[in-house]
């Protein structure tokens, strides 16, 4: 197994088993060949992949070749056995690397542990590896990522970006979420509009839409990928060993698609204008016969663009009411004899697995398939909502991929910095990920029967565990714009995936794993990787300490290295001064913050500039959110061409409290506000949002001491919602000493949503 030597090596994933080998160590230099055997175009493939990445990471020249291994620096060779498995064997030493494998993929994973090895310091050119012996393979078959292109639609070029990053990981699957309501991005011959229509929708915002200069009309977003884009995309993932498994929404979800053909809905077709919402939309596909001919059509020629086996058709939060409340609905129920609305779902997922099970392909979905009866044993169940579905659906005798919400979905913060890419408001850390374990996902304490499990044993067996498939990260792009921010959001928690795919439990190590991300994060920003670094990066916390004193507090989310700061805005270096409890500094100050592990500084370098008026201000995301459900970092509506802020909100309770704050010589008040629009489908859920009486007709920010419910202090009256941030002020009256002071929004509207960007509370001597 992994010992010493292995927590030594920046390998992620860690792998299996590693020995120090006798003999002096390797250099390879520019020009060092890399050998692939005569006719094995595979392997030449991958060499001339290896080479590329040399040169990008380190400026090294490597040279592929076809011929024997005869003198090259590094030699791919083949295993004698069967090319079924992902399995490889490294050996350094004796002059050379050399990398033996049976099939195309331990080729691939080999030359990947090569590259890390290769890049685990910040050199360029010649490097010098360590004689060592790896024997190495993965855990599970399934370590997957999911890409949602509907929701916000990424170029072709950043799927390859992404599905090259995933190889590097050693991650295989690709679920590629391509249709639901917000967009449809494949085109399907005989149905243009589903391109022509269902791929564009005008934004939500604040206000009238931007209009579009050319024709007057409002300004449409979206995009969709062409055939030839596709199979390039298919074509580049092959390459690297990346299964694409494509998700085509079903039943519910279908919004962009009953948009462009409303003859397909149960009941009314749905408003374009919801096509811009977020949340669990009231429409549904109807389930007579021109349905499935459209639904077979489409899944046809799916099936033709993408080569791998396994086909996902969503399945999940089907409205049922719509069907409930569709004459044509129930009069196809009573034809079919389908005694409820789960059972007619039943009834259109094992359609819809018949049709794919005749063209050789199998189903997967996510776990609401098992709802309304018995499916076929080959279809393959996706646990999102907890792990007690994927215990159902082993013990019907079904595969499981793990994909649990919110440990898994990565649209929530990877940390509580205001720095952190807008998203879900909870955080999902990196040790949060790392710490699952897909061969044991965890149960709740008390978890509750089904009629799959009537007396359910606590855990799962050996039998239970041998239908888990693996895991899946969730990249849901609801609220992720850019590409940008979809790469930071994913890695390096991705990472954290592929080391539970891959690595045997007993050699995982959450510190050890930590110990490895410097160089994780090094040797990708030489690829134009930008990871999200909110496990070393210092967070600076200002508090007034009295005449012209502030106390500073610097912290990082794993206190892993040694936090070295500055208090005159220089870059700290691995000499200067260690933190090691709150700082009593002068202001005005200027803090520049970072942390090192050892000599090697590993985060970004963090300034502050303390000032009266600096160590009063909190920004929405240094506050505490009242208690709510559906926490969202949401940006701002502004006018075109502007930033937009992230603002940090609790949807149904407007409320943010700033615990702690030194009241002494305050006597004014200012606060950054923005508007963001109420595009969010709840339901009745949306009768639950707590609303607070305003002292005056409109709408109004309240401002009290000592709780929510404690005395007023100011009401600031919001006006009417506009694009972009406006500044309300207040005067407060004279208060001493340590409160929690709370912000809330009052009056009786939900929509738009008003957002807190930030708090300026005002001394006198800054007035």
């Amino acid at each position: 197994m992994a010992g010493p030597v292995a927590a030594g090596l920046d390998i992620v994933p860690r792998p299996l088993a590693v020995e120090a080998a006798a003999g002096p160590p390797v250099t390879l230099v520019s020009g060092a060949r890399i050998a692939a055997a005569p006719g094995d175009a595979s392997a030449l493939r991958t060499a001339r992949w290896l080479a590329a990445l040399a040169m990008q990471s380190r400026d090294l020249r490597l040279i592929p070749e076809v011929g024997r291994a005869g003198s090259s620096s590094v030699v791919l060779r083949r295993r004698r056995g069967p090319a079924d498995n992902e399995a490889y064997d490294l050996a350094i030493g004796h002059g050379r690397v050399v990398i033996t494998a049976s099939s195309d993929a331990g080729l691939l994973y080999g030359v990947v542990t090569l590259w890390q090895l290769m890049t685990a310091d910040d050199g360029r050119g010649p490097v010098r590896l360590a004689s060592v012996q790896i024997a190495d393979a993965p855990r599970f078959p399934w370590r997957g990522m999911l890409l949602d292109s509907a929701r916000h639609f990424q170029s072709a070029a950043f799927v390859e970006r992404t599905i090259d990053w995933m190889a590097l990981h050693k991650l295989n699957v690709l679920q590629w979420h391509l249709t639901d309501d917000q967009g449809w991005r494949l085109p399907i011959a005989g149905y243009p509009r589903l391109t022509q229509v269902g791929a564009w929708r005008v934004p939500a915002t604040v206000g009238p839409p931007a209009l579009d200069p050319r024709t007057g009309k409002p300004m449409l977003y979206g995009g969709f990928y062409t055939a030839a884009e596709i199979r390039a995309i298919v074509a580049h993932a092959e390459a690297r060993n990346i299964t694409i498994v494509p998700e085509i929404e079903m039943p519910g979800h279908a919004v962009a698609a009953l948009l462009a053909y409303p003859e397909l809905s149960a009941g009314t077709p749905p408003p374009r204008s919801v096509q811009s919402d977020w949340g669990i939309l009231p429409y549904a596909y109807g389930v007579d016969d021109k349905v499935f001919a459209f639904l077979d059509r489409v899944l046809g020629q799916v099936i033709a663009l993408f080569p791998g086996r396994i086909i996902a058709i969503g399945g999940d939060e089907v409205p049922l009411d719509i069907w409930k409340a569709s004459p044509a609905v129930q009069a196809r129920m009573k034809a079919l004899g389908v005694a409820d609305e789960a059972a007619l779902q039943n009834y259109f997922i094992r359609r819809i697995d018949s049709y794919l099970a005749a063209h050789g392909r199998r189903l997967i979905g996510w776990e609401e398939i098992l709802k309304g009866g018995p499916l076929p044993r080959g279809a393959v169940v996706t646990s999102w909502q907890g792990a007690s579905s994927a215990l159902d659906a082993a013990r019907a005798g079904h595969d499981v991929v793990i994909a649990i919400a919110p440990t898994l979905y990565f649209d929530n913060r990877q940390g509580a910095l205001p720095s952190e890419p807008p998203g879900r408001g909870w955080v999902v850390s990196l040790k949060d990920v790392y710490s699952l374990d897909p061969g044991a996902p965890p149960l709740p304490p008390s978890a509750p029967t089904s009629a799959a499990s009537p007396s359910r044993p606590p855990g799962f067996s050996e039998a239970d565990r041998a239908h888990i498939l693996g895991l899946q990260g969730n990249m849901w792009s609801e609220h992720i714009r850019t590409e940008d921010r979809m790469a930071a959001m994913t890695f390096p928690r991705a990472a954290a995936v592929a080391e539970a795919g891959w690595t045997a439990q007993a050699d995982r190590d959450w510190p050890d794993f930590l110990s490895r991300m410097p160089a994780e994060f090094a040797r990708f920003s030489r690829l134009g990787l930008a990871e999200d670094e909110s496990v070393f990066t210092v967070g600076a916390t200002a508090d007034p300490a009295g005449p012209g004193r502030a106390r500073l507090a610097l912290a990082s989310q794993t206190g892993h290295g040694q936090i070295r700061y500055s208090l005159d805005g220089t870059a700290p270096t691995a000499v200067s001064p260690a933190y090691a409890a709150p700082l009593a500094v002068k202001i005005p100050s200027r803090v520049a913050a970072a942390s090192f592990d050892g000599p090697r500084r590993i985060s970004p370098v963090v300034r502050e500039s303390l000032d009266p008026l600096s160590i009063r201000r909190r920004v929405s995301q240094e506050l505490t959110l009242c208690p709510g459900t559906l926490p969202l970092d949401l940006e701002a509506s502004v006018p075109p061409g502007q930033p937009r802020p992230a603002m940090l909100v609790e949807v149904m309770n407007l409320c943010w409290i700033w615990p702690g704050v030194d009241l002494t010589g305050v006597n004014a008040v200012r606060l950054e506000v923005g508007a963001m629009p109420f595009n969010l489908q709840l339901g009745a859920d949306v009768n639950r949002i707590v609303r607070r009486t305003s002292t005056s007709n409109g709408m109004e920010i309240q401002v009290r001491i000592d709780g929510c419910e404690g005395a007023l202090l100011a009401a600031l009256p919001l006006g009417p919602a506009k694009p972009g941030l406006s500044e309300l002020s207040s005067a407060l009256p004279p208060r001493s000493g340590v409160h929690d002071l709370c912000f809330a929004v009052a009056g009786d509207s939900h929509d738009p949503i008003w957002g807190l960007n930030a708090v300026q509370l005002v001394p006198q001597e800054a007035r």
